[in-house]
């Protein structure tokens, strides 16, 4: 239903006269002037000419690869870091593109000081050092330009170090549901943290990201566990947390989440039911039944969807 025709039904509803509807379509903002089309691509373009100037860099550090010195070559990623950053406080039209480039060179800093100095130390550690030394700048930054990026940098974190933990490897039984678990809480915690910063709900891209990889991490151990020789407990771990989730996202009526949390539980659930055939050595008629569940699922979750929003949108 468009906005006029809500705005028609609402007046007759509720018996306005000509100057009460006339002020209701203001309020609507029906009649505004359309936004400002400049910002978007503005935004648009600093986000390009920062990806086309760290890969321009990257491709002239490759060519002169053997031409630079060691000196050479952690002076022309710290002069970039510190210039791109005295740029962004300096511009503040161009700050968040500054930041982005200003963000990448910080990891490729940090990943050429590993490489150099073969220090030991696990993945993980460089990007939990890349995601806490870069939290600053995305603050200063205040855009999805740089927090996006960061937010993909700490959830590579958490499962790279879910797997170092897990036995350098992606085991799923009794002694890795403590490793696996933590995990689980980071991704809230990472989750949480970004709906909670300032303009989370102005620039919300930083936070569907975290949401997308965090379903995605824990749907992914849950299923690992599913389809192990014994189904092993990260699968109703794993379950578990996203109908934790499900509850929070339904309570908030928050479409994004709800979406991806309800589709993560129907797989989670038809995979299970796929198993049970599977250990029943179920024939034709065991595939169909898991199909019908499927269907029957996802048509349950998108109708319940809809109609939390529109319960919402009504009470509003």
């Amino acid at each position: 239903m468009s906005l006029h025709e809500q705005l028609y039904q609402w007046t007759a509803r509720q018996g306005l006269d000509a100057s009460s509807a006339r002020r209701l379509r203001a309020l609507s903002g029906l009649d505004d002037p359309p936004r400002d089309p400049w910002t978007p691509l503005r935004l648009g373009a600093g986000a390009l000419a920062a990806g086309l100037i760290g890969f321009g860099l990257i491709l002239w550090v490759a060519a002169n690869w053997d031409d630079f010195g060691r000196a050479m070559r952690f002076g022309l990623l710290e002069a970039v870091t510190t210039v791109s950053l005295i740029a962004a406080a300096l511009l503040a039209a161009w700050r968040a593109p500054l930041a982005l480039v200003a963000f990448l060179t910080l990891g490729g800093l940090l990943a050429y000081f590993g490489q150099t100095y073969q220090t030991g130390a696990d993945t993980y550690q460089l990007f939990a050092l890349w995601a806490a030394l870069g939290l600053p700048i995305a603050w200063a930054a205040r855009s999805d330009l740089v927090w996006t990026p960061w937010a993909l940098v700490v959830a590579t974190g958490i499962g790279l170090w879910m797997e170092t933990f897990g036995g350098h490897g992606w085991r799923f039984d009794g002694s890795t549901v403590p490793v696996h678990a933590l995990g689980f809480v980071a991704y809230g915690v990472l989750c949480a943290g970004l709906a909670l910063r300032p303009s989370a709900a102005s620039q919300p891209w930083a936070w569907r990201l975290a949401v997308l990889a965090s379903v995605i991490a824990v749907s992914a151990t849950a299923l690992g566990g599913l389809f192990a020789r014994h189904v092993a407990p990260q699968y109703f771990l794993g379950l578990g947390v996203m109908g934790i989730g499900l509850v929070l996202a339904w309570r908030r009526a928050e479409v994004y989440a709800l979406s991806a949390l309800a589709l993560a539980v129907d797989t989670l659930l038809v995979a299970g039911l796929a198993r049970l055939v599977y250990d029943a050595k179920g024939d034709l008629g065991g595939l169909l039944l898991i199909g019908l569940v499927a269907c029957g699922l996802l048509a349950f979750s998108v109708s319940q969807i809809m109609r939390r929003v529109r319960a919402v949108e009504a009470r509003s």
